[in-house]
Formats: structure tokens, C-alpha cells, sequence
């Protein structure tokens, strides 16, 4: 099966060795994005900002595959606060609807530039 990368100047840029997405056949995989405005490349301020700015750069990313966010079967999210759990949840549903997608959380120490919340996507299309 082929793999195309998935790419958009509507998501932050890769900060490392990596690609925005990756598709092969009509799955998608969503590398981890953080509260980095793709304009500007500085991380927006505090948890809500960055929270609502992770779903919007996976939203851009699932678009620039050929989707959306209902398309997510998958989440991943990472956060330095397990505390902010029930706000993930509040910021999450503005941007998903029933059937939701699986997903995980994860209590992490830190993460790339001082995030405070991190997540990643699997999707699949059609």
C-alpha cells in the first residue's frame, strides 16, 4: 500500500523529524500537535488557548488529508496537568459529536516548548 505525507501552512510546521500526517489507503495518521500558532510559530498562552489551538491545527491537518475531525476514530492526548481533564473535555466537544473517537489521556512530565497539552489523531475516511 502507498503513503503519501500530509502537509498544510494551516498547521505549525514540523519542529523535528517528522510530517504533519502521514495517509495510506484511507487512513490517517495525525502526528502530535501543540498550542503553536502556524503563523507565527509561538505557542499561545495558557491551557483553553492551547487547547482550543491543538484542535484547530488537527483540524486543519485532517482537512489538508481530505476529511475532518468526524473522521477521527483515534485520539491521543498528552497533558502536563491531569488536573485540566474535565477542560480538555469541555474545549474537545466543540469539536467532536457522537459517535466520538476512542481515546486516551495521558499524564505526561513535559512537552515540546512548554506545551501544556499535546494530542494526535488516527483518522479514516469515507
Amino acid at each position: 500500500m502507498s503513503r503519501s505525507i500530509v502537509s498544510t501552512p494551516g498547521a505549525p510546521a514540523a519542529i523535528g523529524t517528522y510530517s504533519q500526517a502521514v495517509k495510506t489507503g484511507n487512513t490517517v495518521y495525525c502526528s502530535g500537535q501543540i498550542g503553536l500558532d502556524p503563523v507565527s510559530m509561538q505557542l499561545v498562552e495558557g491551557f483553553e488557548a492551547q487547547t482550543v489551538r491543538v484542535f484547530e491545527n488537527l483540524k486543519a491537518v485532517a482537512e489538508a488529508a481530505g476529511g475532518s475531525l468526524a473522521d477521527a476514530v483515534k485520539l491521543t492526548i498528552y497533558l502536563t496537568d491531569l488536573g485540566n481533564f474535565a477542560k480538555v473535555n469541555e474545549v474537545m466537544a466543540r469539536y467532536f459529536a457522537e459517535p466520538y473517537p476512542a481515546r486516551a489521556a495521558v499524564g505526561v512530565k513535559e512537552l515540546p516548548r512548554g506545551a501544556v497539552v499535546e494530542a494526535d489523531a488516527i483518522l479514516v475516511l469515507g
